[in-house]
């Protein structure tokens, strides 16, 4: 089969007519992802199991304590409060195909050609190899997935159904009604997260400096609320108009140095980050990509978390190529779920 007009056009960006930074190629485009970062850094496993992971959580309790005197009679209770929440687990894919015609243009030879166990590289290699070509669609491939996942992380579930479910399918901006893990959020109040969101009966949060500002004011009042029931919202991600609105309020209200401008050292205009109770305000650029600038998550990642089957994290895969192709195939699959085992402990905060 022919090459595409992009596969000619990557091996010619890639040989030696066009040199230009011998064996690197410049990405552009790279973004901090520190939502999978934190999630990934915090992962846990499970064994397996025919379709569910399966926790078990209580928010209700039946007994009383009540007064008696002499021989009055008391009553007995037989507790029943456990209920069980279920997350399916998903599988996920990406897949890499090089022909060895593209490998020999890059100076590499494939040693056995049925699954591509090993290459060597030319004698001299590095007199016509301006940009590894094999590198580069590697590099690719990892950077594809890690963009992937971060976007399954941030989604809502809805963009496919047989991948996993993101972070705002378990932290909704109206978290009264519906289900998480199979437990209805409008029977059960304690099942819901804190959101101080326009969705949520108007409570999303009008920025002001006045008072010391408005939005530290409400981060700490929410942040209160989470710490109710043992929770810690203790990774925090905000979008670029939450983060400036923080910032604006921060300077109205903060002291600057003693000496003001006047200082005979360097006058510092940047501002350093911002932490909340010892964690740091991340910027998370996928905010500003999906349209919630205005939005600054603080997400409890005890409560909240990735979840792996054991041995089925970035698996990979070299499979054997067709009879009839010169082609070298390279996938990893990822088999897990985003878990949440408790919700009031972590908040959503919108700027109106």
């Amino acid at each position: 089969m022919p090459f595409s007009a992009q596969e000619l056009s990557n091996i010619a960006n890639s040989a030696l007519d066009y040199y230009f930074d011998r064996g690197r190629v410049k990405s552009q485009s790279l973004q901090n992802k520190p939502l999978l970062k934190a999630l990934d850094e915090k992962a846990k496993t499970f064994p397996g199991g025919k379709e569910f992971i399966s926790l078990a959580v209580k928010g209700e309790y039946s007994g009383s304590l009540d007064g008696y005197s002499h021989d009055d009679e008391v009553s007995y209770y037989n507790p029943a409060n456990i209920k069980r929440l279920n997350y399916p687990w998903y599988e996920h894919h990406i897949g890499l195909e090089i022909t060895l015609t593209e490998l020999k243009n890059d100076g590499i030879s494939v040693v056995d050609s049925m699954n591509g166990a090993s290459v060597s590289e030319h004698s001299e290699r590095e007199m016509t190899m301006l940009a590894g070509i094999l590198d580069d669609k590697l590099e690719d491939m990892a950077e594809s997935y890690d963009r992937g996942l971060n976007s399954l992380l941030w989604g809502d579930g809805t963009s496919d159904a047989q991948a996993i479910a993101g972070i705002r399918a378990l932290l909704l901006e109206d978290p009264t009604s519906g289900s998480t893990g199979g437990l209805s959020r409008s029977a059960h109040s304690w099942w819901r997260n804190l959101a101080l969101t326009n969705s949520n009966n108007n409570t999303d949060i009008t920025g002001s400096t006045s008072d010391g500002g408005a939005l530290p004011r409400a981060m700490q009042s929410a942040y209160r609320q989470a710490r109710r029931y043992g929770g810690n919202p203790n990774l925090w991600l905000a979008g670029s108009d939450f983060i400036d609105q923080l910032e604006k309020e921060l300077r109205a209200n903060g002291t600057y140095t003693q000496d003001g401008f006047n200082s005979r050292a360097k006058t510092e205009v940047g501002m350093a980050d911002i932490t909340f109770k010892g964690n740091r305000i991340n910027y998370d650029p996928t905010l500003d990509d999906i349209s919630k600038s205005k939005y600054c998550y603080a997400i409890d990642t005890d409560a909240i978390f990735l979840d792996y089957m054991e041995g089925e994290k970035m698996k990979r895969h070299s499979p054997a190529r067709p009879h009839d192709v010169y082609v070298m195939f390279r996938a990893m699959t990822t088999t897990g779920a985003l878990v949440a085992r408790q919700l009031n402990s972590s908040i959503i905060f919108e700027l109106d």
